[in-house]
């Protein structure tokens, strides 16, 4: 194997880590511990730190790097970058998606319906739900940015899929979605996936809002 794809497997491994929540928010990674875990030798171990570290998905505790956390107003900023990008993905799907494309974004939302009593999983069948619809809009350079917002996202320590009734909201929220995406309908496409990440903001925000009056 080259050392230009061992490095983008350390890089692809960690990143993977964190998106899934093995390594949250303020979690400490050591060189060491990374290159036994994933069976990598420690320099391709590094360089992906240092690629993380540049990306503001790591950051340093002293000597030490970890995982970066998301204050308020970056929270903040980046719901609003995802709104408008998402809403412009949804926008492109309903113009660009083939027949194939739109169905499997059905058979989607229905077989999800499974998971809406286990954040956990939701979590992930939202993000492959959502990756979708970016591919579906057939603009690469759109995806590229939708990737590095969805890889910011994961710095944040809970889901707003977790709180009370979220899950199902959430569900019927994907379906209306996709029936626009069906009709064609770009403007009603791309304002029910903005209304559906605000949704999803407002949700967060009374999460940290009710974590902050426990604490």
């Amino acid at each position: 194997m080259s050392r230009s794809s061992n490095q983008t497997d350390a890089y692809a491994l960690i990143l993977e880590a964190i998106d899934v929540g093995v390594y949250r928010p303020g979690d400490r990674l050591v060189e060491s511990d990374l290159a036994e875990r994933f069976g990598v030798s420690r320099t391709p171990i590094r360089e992906a730190l240092q690629r993380l570290e540049t990306q503001s998905l790591l950051e340093r505790d002293g000597r030490s790097l970890i995982v970066a956390s998301l204050d308020h107003n970056q929270m903040a900023e980046l719901y609003v970058v995802r709104r408008e990008l998402e809403g412009l993905a949804a926008r492109l799907a309903a113009r660009h998606a083939t027949e194939e494309e739109i169905r499997v974004l059905q058979e989607m939302v229905e077989s999800d319906d499974a998971f809406v009593d286990n954040p956990t999983e939701l979590s992930k069948a939202n993000r492959r739900f959502h990756e979708q619809i970016h591919l579906a809009s057939h603009n690469r350079y759109l995806v590229q940015q939708l990737n590095l917002v969805h890889r910011t996202m994961a710095l944040m320590a809970t889901t707003s899929l977790a709180a009370e009734g979220r899950g199902r909201i959430a569900q019927e929220e994907h379906k209306t979605i996709v029936n626009a995406i069906e009709r064609r309908d770009e403007d009603g496409a791309a304002r029910a996936l903005k209304d559906h990440i605000s949704v999803a903001f407002m949700t967060r925000l009374k999460q940290d809002a009710g974590d902050r009056a426990k604490g």
